[in-house]
C-alpha cells in the first residue's frame, strides 16, 4: 500500500473518492482493535472483494464503510450524496410477505405506499421473486431469502452496494444463482462500487476487480484481482496472503 501523501494533499487525494480511510482503527469497548491503522481508498465504480481468515476485520471494515460504527481513531471519509446499501450474511427480514418487506424501506424513505409497492414489484422481479411476492418472507428458502434482501438493496437504486458473505451459508445451486445475480445486478449499472466479503476465492476471481487482504485487522494486501492471483507475485510481496489463497491459514 502505498504512504499517504502530504498534509497539504490530503483533500486531493480524498477528492472524487467513495471512501476513503486514513489511519482508521475500530474497536468494540476496550477490547483489542478489530481494524487497525487502516489506509484505503476506493474508488466508483470498482468492485473490491474483502478476504481473510475468520475474525480478520472483513465485516467490521464493511460495518464501519456502511456507518454502522465511527472510527475510534483516523478517520473515513465518505461520499454522502451517494445511495448505499449493505445485504449481510444474515439478513434480517420482517414478518411480512416479501413485497412487504421491500416496500417498507422505500415507505420508511418518503415514498408514498403505492408506489413503493410498484417499486418494490419490480424489485422483487429484477430478482425473480415476483411469483412469491405474496410469500411470508420466513418461509423462502435460504436462496429465496438471500435474493429478496439483495432486492431491498436494489430497490433503493444504490450507487454502493456492500454485500458480507452474501452466499456462505447456502447450498451450492442457490450460490450460483445468488452469484450471477449480484453479477448481474453490478453490470446493469457500471457506475456502482461493489466492497463484499468472501471465502469463496472462485467467486472473488469472478466478480472483483481489486482485492484487499486483511489479518487480524490489518491490511497487508492490495491488488488488482489479476496480480493477487498471480502466484509468484504474491508469494514475493505479501507471503501471509500466499498463504491464505494455498489454504494454509484456517
Amino acid at each position: 500500500m502505498s504512504a499517504l501523501p502530504a498534509r497539504a494533499d490530503e483533500s486531493a487525494w480524498a477528492r472524487a473518492a467513495v471512501y476513503v480511510l486514513q489511519q482508521a482503527s475500530l474497536r468494540y469497548g476496550g477490547a483489542e482493535p478489530v481494524l487497525q491503522a487502516l489506509n484505503l481508498r476506493i474508488e466508483h465504480g470498482e468492485r473490491v472483494a474483502l478476504i481473510g481468515a475468520n475474525g480478520s476485520g472483513k465485516s467490521s471494515l464493511l460495518r464501519l464503510l456502511h456507518g454502522l460504527h465511527a472510527p475510534s481513531s483516523g478517520s473515513l471519509q465518505h461520499d454522502a450524496s451517494l445511495v448505499q446499501a449493505m445485504v449481510f450474511q444474515r439478513p434480517f427480514l420482517m414478518r411480512m410477505t416479501a413485497l412487504q418487506n421491500v416496500a417498507l424501506g422505500l415507505w420508511l424513505r418518503g415514498q408514498g405506499w403505492a408506489q413503493a409497492r410498484q417499486q418494490a414489484a419490480a424489485a422483487l422481479h429484477a430478482v425473480g421473486l415476483a411469483e412469491l411476492a405474496e410469500r411470508q418472507a420466513r418461509q423462502l428458502s435460504g436462496g429465496q431469502q438471500q435474493r429478496l434482501a439483495l432486492a431491498r438493496a436494489w430497490a433503493l437504486h444504490p450507487a454502493v452496494l456492500l454485500l458480507d458473505e452474501p452466499t456462505a451459508s447456502l447450498d451450492p445451486h442457490a450460490k450460483r444463482e445468488v452469484e450471477k445475480l449480484i453479477a448481474d445486478l453490478a453490470a446493469s449499472d457500471p457506475r456502482m462500487t461493489l466492497v463484499f466479503a468472501s471465502h469463496n476465492l472462485g467467486q472473488v476471481k469472478r466478480l472483483a476487480s481489486r482485492v484487499v487482504y486483511l489479518e487480524q485487522g490489518r491490511l497487508l494486501a492490495d491488488l488488482p484481482v489479476h496480480d493477487f492471483f498471480a502466484s509468484s507475485l504474491l508469494a514475493e510481496r505479501y507471503p501471509q496472503a500466499h498463504l491464505f489463497v494455498k489454504g494454509e491459514f484456517a
